[in-house]
């Protein structure tokens, strides 16, 4: 998707972005999901309360509020002013909870999306639960970048301060699963297409290159949720980006490219496909750092997952790989021509066997949706 020449995000329907992404998150049920996750709130709540330096006394802005969750801990962490900013009618639960809270005096709650709304004043803190799935999509994060380069002071730090998304490679049963049901649906398929032609006279055969490419896209081509175990990641996790919230613009998150290496861990296993997920870190900034600096990440875990799981991207076939081969991925990332919030994502990929040998390359295309 092209971008504009200042490094402003391209132009959208608001109507058709409410309907297609802000909606969903005027539902409670939406939120208590991201409240009952433990690993994001347990980062955000030791974010700010081991760093009250950087709140107490000081004006925040969050983008995004969604119950209020955030802004709350703000001001109980000593915030003269918070800013809660939400899109949806999500603003008026976190209303009531802030008056329940007792902190209504601290805490306005403003109603509006982040690009039309105005402060009476400039903050020293931006805090946000911006990331969706494989970090990026959603795209919410250029609200954040708008936000900054408006409202934040030129000593005011960003929560989280960075960002880094990661891949690696994978093993996973869901590449049979996957295939078995991509099969099924093109069986079922003809199977239509015969008794049509035999009951109703209609021949449908000539809808059958669509459907397949329709079905191939679903099954086969469409990135998965899944919460991995560390065991599924047979190979080194590599880093495809880092992004600096302080400074990074809208053009360098519209497009990624990047080139990496990875070498295979397990002795001998599948090459299944790519797992990715990524971390985000509370650091302050250089001239006022955290006290505490905290990870939140969604890396694969044996105890705790997040409701952001990983993003599987499986190759059909899997390939066979051992211990010390060696593979060099050419990445790329940019956004769904169709909707702005959703992702394209496509692996290059070269793999030398320890002995030496080179298998062929592949490249695959994948939707994050």
């Amino acid at each position: 998707m092209g971008s504009s020449s200042n490094g402003v995000a391209p132009k959208v329907d608001k109507g058709v972005d409410y309907a297609n992404y802000f909606c969903t998150y005027a539902f409670l049920y939406h939120q208590k999901e991201m409240l009952s996750d433990r690993v994001r709130m347990d980062a955000y709540y030791n974010a700010i309360f081991e760093n009250k330096h950087h709140f107490i006394g000081k004006a925040v802005l969050d983008v995004g509020t969604g119950s209020g969750i955030l802004a709350i801990w703000s001001a109980q962490a000593g915030a003269r002013k918070v800013y809660a900013v939400e899109a949806t009618k999500m603003a008026e639960h976190a209303r009531q909870l802030v008056k329940t809270n007792g902190l209504e005096h601290v805490v306005e709650v403003i109603e509006g999306s982040m690009e039309d709304i105005t402060l009476p004043e400039k903050v020293d803190v931006i805090i946000s639960e911006w990331m969706g799935y494989f970090l990026l999509r959603e795209s919410m994060f250029d609200s954040v970048i708008c936000a900054r380069d408006r409202w934040l002071n030129p000593n005011g730090v960003m929560y989280p301060s960075h960002a880094r998304i990661w891949v690696a490679p994978i093993h996973s049963g869901l590449v049979d699963q996957k295939k078995i049901d991509y099969d099924r649906a093109m069986d079922d398929w003809y199977h239509f297409v015969d008794e049509t032609q035999t009951f109703y006279g209609v021949d449908m055969s000539s809808l059958s290159k669509p459907f397949t490419e329709e079905q191939r896209k679903y099954y086969l081509e469409t990135s998965l949720w899944n919460n991995l175990h560390p065991n599924q990641v047979i190979g080194k996790p590599a880093v495809i980006m880092e992004i600096d919230c302080l400074t990074s613009s809208v053009n360098d998150i519209l497009s990624l490219q990047a080139n990496i290496s990875s070498s295979i861990t397990a002795e001998n296993s599948r090459f299944c496909g790519f797992g990715g997920w990524f971390d985000v870190h509370f650091r302050g900034r250089k001239e006022s750092p955290a006290k505490h600096e905290i990870e939140l990440t969604t890396a694969p875990s044996e105890d705790l997952g997040t409701h952001w799981g990983q993003q599987v991207f499986l190759l059909h076939p899997s390939i066979r790989v051992s211990q010390g081969d060696e593979m060099t991925i050419n990445f790329s990332m940019y956004r769904s021509k169709e909707n702005h919030r959703l992702l394209e994502v496509e692996f290059g990929c070269e793999l030398r066997q320890s002995s030496g040998k080179s298998l062929p390359s592949f490249s695959k295309k994948f939707h994050i949706e």
